[in-house]
């Protein structure tokens, strides 16, 4: 049965084929597909339209998938899902640490891209419901404005990804308080942890890149080691 609300995908993948059989799988579930087939069409769409995510593949013509997510990123925190070759660590860093919000083999099932595009279309939404709307977390010069989507270091506004944020607001409401990597992961990216799954390190030392943090001698972000990472001093409570 299609959902009441549709949600506008892009797809930018060279593999026609591909593009078309995911088209036609998730349609019927409550999407709306557009297809690019190369980089710079891809890119360009990307920023012309309004989209609820993008499915972007790593290998394809004229711009690549790495490229395209670059440029993307300097205008829009749009979720996107990338498509990597099997076993392409080096890519999946690298797109994970630009921006990605999640990726998936080229070997992925229908049913395992569903959950994930799910996931991540409906992430920022549900962080944003969780907490009042009149309420900024606070955490000494840090400040982060749910509702308008804008965190801000000592009054500069930081150029944070969809999960950038959304990792940094799930930290901020439960400040004082060690959060687990399975509790983060599962609540920011809505799927199962995996005990061999690095994303959320990846997303985490970037946003410790954009906070001025020294994981060494960290100021906002701490990691307890074999447990997960808190913000702010443990024991110090919730969001001031």
């Amino acid at each position: 049965m299609k959902a009441s609300t549709t949600r506008r995908i892009l797809m930018i993948d060279d593999d026609r084929k591909l593009a078309t059989l995911v088209k036609d799988y998730l349609e019927p579930m409550g999407f709306q597909l557009d297809l690019r087939h190369d980089g710079a069409t891809g890119l360009q769409q990307a920023l012309e339209g309004k989209y609820d995510a993008i499915i972007l593949d790593v290998m394809m013509p004229v711009m690549n998938g790495i490229e395209v997510l670059r440029e993307l990123r300097k205008k829009s925190d749009v979720p996107v899902l990338m498509l990597t070759a099997l076993g392409d660590e080096s890519d999946r860093i690298v797109g994970l640490e630009i921006g990605a919000d999640d990726y998936l083999p080229k070997t992925f099932s229908t049913r395992e891209l569903l959950a994930r595009l799910r996931a991540v279309t409906r992430r920022s939404q549900r962080i944003t419901e969780s907490v009042s709307t009149s309420t900024d977390l606070v955490c000494e010069v840090l400040r982060v404005n749910v509702s308008t989507h804008v965190a801000t270091l000592a009054g500069v506004v930081l150029e944070l990804t969809a999960l950038e944020f959304s990792i940094l607001v799930s930290l901020l409401k439960s400040k004082g308080r060690v959060k687990s990597r399975e509790a983060l992961i599962e609540e920011v990216s809505d799927r199962r942890f995996d005990v061999f799954d690095r994303s959320i390190d990846v997303h985490i030392s970037s946003l410790r890149k954009k906070l001025n943090d020294d994981p060494k001698e960290p100021r906002f972000i701490r990691t307890i080691r074999g447990v997960g990472y808190t913000l702010g001093e443990v024991g110090k409570g919730g969001p001031s």
